[in-house]
């Protein structure tokens, strides 16, 4: 038995040149402990010292001079021991109108490497809003946020408005219309609506469909159903008073179509000066009517639909300080056009998703956005609401054409989580708060579609840090 086990040691031991060695890992570590730029500013002479966040393998760096050389980027790097960059300089290409731009460095140590985004921002004014600040109100089906708001089911609730004071709810549930104050729903607070006095409000396939807010005044449509069914527009001042009523026999309007309520577009100024577009429920005509002083409407005038096969939830949005119009609809491209139905441009069908609605274009703190909420038709698309940065070109016209021809992303999206949508209503609104000296100060933004739920943005300006 000792023989035995003498043998198995002396055999065990003689063979320890044979097992595998292990790698000595602490001498090829990858880590970028500490950074700079050696070569900034106009003469390359200057030194930038950079944050490292190891957790998110991010580099960041104060705004660099503009006259920098951005082609040829010196870094000098404290890394782990034997531990190299992976280029001896570096290039950053900034085209027209970029203020950031983000590189790619290598820190390796043979056989091994890491990888960190360099986030590189040029000393020079800032503009637009900063969505990496944005503040969310959700009350949408998002598990994100709050749970969905309660009357945004059975496609009961398709009609919303926003004028940045107040949320109008346009609703055939048994809560009845109402308005919900902004200021309340950034506290997470919906539980105070302020009930509509729906004395006189009848008629119609239904009494109640769509609706819009502006300016503290509120509009709601019916839905006609049909030529020999009354289209109506009752409109309040005040929620505690009765709505007054207007009401209109499409039958005696040439080309108006046939049944409207199913859309309704409101663009009026701040003396309520302006027009209500609905297109028909065929997707062929376009019935406009002229509002005066918030409380006259009147003056029907009807014209074909500017882009064929739009569908039965158009939507005909001016573009503020502009006689020019955005138009859209669920199986149609986002168009420029005028208040009469002429088409100025159409973008192409796939430059963004067909299914963009209530699309809106704004202008904020030196930078133009175009704004859109989707419709879930099938159960391969998404209720998503969406923000697109328009800036460039010298009109609308040019900025629509880069955008369709950029096929750029959004600088800015967020999902409804709304379900398969066969009563497509989808809404956006805007509303910019100025400061005490009348500049831009947020932007305030608002999607909602039907059973989907609404959704409030808070978006602080952009500035220099």
């Amino acid at each position: 038995m000792g023989l035995i086990c003498s043998f198995l040691l002396t055999s065990l031991f003689s063979c320890k040149d044979d097992l595998p060695i292990a790698i000595d890992s602490g001498s090829r570590f990858v880590v970028l402990k500490s950074i700079k730029i050696i070569n900034a500013g106009e003469n390359g002479a200057g030194v930038v010292e950079g944050t490292v966040n190891e957790n998110t393998k991010e580099v960041s760096f104060p705004r660099l001079d503009v006259l920098t050389d951005f082609q040829n980027l010196k870094f000098e790097a404290e890394m782990s021991d034997g531990a190299t960059l992976d280029k001896e300089t570096y290039a950053a290409a900034f085209e027209d109108g970029d203020t950031e731009k983000t590189i790619i460095i290598k820190v390796q140590n043979d056989p091994r490497y890491r990888e960190y985004l360099v986030k590189l921002r040029l000393n020079v004014p800032v503009f637009g809003a900063d969505f990496a600040k944005v503040k969310t109100y959700d009350n949408t089906m998002n598990d994100l946020g709050n749970p969905l708001y309660p009357v945004f089911k059975g496609a009961a609730t398709r009609g919303t408005g926003f004028d940045g004071e107040h949320v109008l709810i346009v609703t055939r549930d048994a809560m009845g219309s109402h308005l919900l104050k902004v200021s309340d729903i950034a506290k997470g607070d919906v539980s105070k609506p302020i009930m509509l006095n729906m004395t006189g409000v009848k008629d119609g396939t239904f009494t109640i469909n769509m609706g819009g807010q502006a300016y503290g005044h509120t509009y709601i449509v019916n839905l006609s159903g049909g030529q020999t069914s009354p289209l109506k527009i009752y409109h309040w001042t005040d929620p505690t008073k009765a709505p007054q009523v207007s009401e209109f026999n499409v039958a005696t309007i040439a080309g108006a179509g046939v049944r409207h309520g199913d859309n309704f577009s409101l663009n009026i100024d701040e003396a309520g000066n302006g027009f209500i577009f609905l297109g028909d429920n065929a997707g062929a005509n376009v019935l406009r009517l002229k509002v005066t002083n918030f409380n006259v409407i009147n003056d029907p005038y009807a014209f074909a639909i500017p882009v064929a096969g739009a569908g039965s939830w158009t939507s005909y949005n001016r573009i503020e300080n502009t006689s020019e119009y955005i138009f859209t609809g669920h199986d149609a491209p986002v168009s420029l056009v005028s208040d009469g139905g002429a088409l100025t441009y159409a973008m192409g069908r796939v430059a963004i998703p067909i299914r963009s609605s209530d699309a809106r274009v704004i202008y904020f703190n030196g930078e133009r956005y175009l704004i859109v909420t989707t419709a879930a038709r099938t159960g391969s698309e998404p209720t998503n609401f969406a923000v697109y940065n328009i800036t460039k070109g010298a009109t609308v016209a040019d900025a629509l054409k880069n955008l369709n021809d950029l096929a750029s992303s959004p600088i800015f999206e967020y999902s409804l989580m709304g379900p398969v949508n066969t009563s497509p209503a989808s809404q956006t609104g805007y509303f910019v708060k100025k400061d005490i000296n009348g500049k831009d100060e947020s932007l305030f933004l608002f999607s909602a579609a039907s059973d989907a739920g609404f959704v409030v943005f808070e978006v602080p300006k952009k500035e220099l840090d």
